[in-house]
């Protein structure tokens, strides 16, 4: 069993896409037509085209989701998480370009993380992991 595709939900996909590419630095992977509205879209991280999958699902305003996405939101809990390399660099890239971060970078031990808004209305935790050494 592999993990190939994960989702966050979206209420607009071309909003959506821009901020995943132009901002985070994700490139398109699929763009499939899915009926009125709607596509199969993903993205994937330039260093791993063939890897995991991130789906903008478009679905943040069908009303379950929305009050799970709030729900997470309020309780300030991603709803995904990113590995990087330099937690803190990543962290003065994103504030460069007006990323809005829910938390600075935080030494927690064996990782540092940090929470960001991704603008469709979910967190989004980054974390770099700390060498052994």
């Amino acid at each position: 069993m592999r993990i190939r595709l994960e989702s966050v939900p979206v209420a607009d996909q071309d909003h959506a896409l821009r901020f995943y590419t132009e901002t985070l630095g994700f490139v398109k992977k699929q763009d499939i037509p899915m009926g009125p509205g709607a596509r199969f879209l993903t993205v994937v991280s330039p260093e791993e085209p063939d890897g995991t999958e991130l789906m903008l699902e478009p679905n943040g305003e069908h009303p379950p989701t929305k009050a799970y996405k709030e729900a997470l939101y309020a309780e300030g809990i991603p709803q995904t998480a990113f590995e990087v390399d330099d937690c803190r660099a990543e962290h003065q890239r994103l504030l460069g370009l007006g990323v809005e971060f829910r938390s600075e970078p935080v030494d927690a031990g064996t990782a540092v993380m940090a929470t960001f808004d991704d603008t469709c209305g979910n967190l989004i935790m980054m974390y770099e992991v700390k060498s052994a050494d």
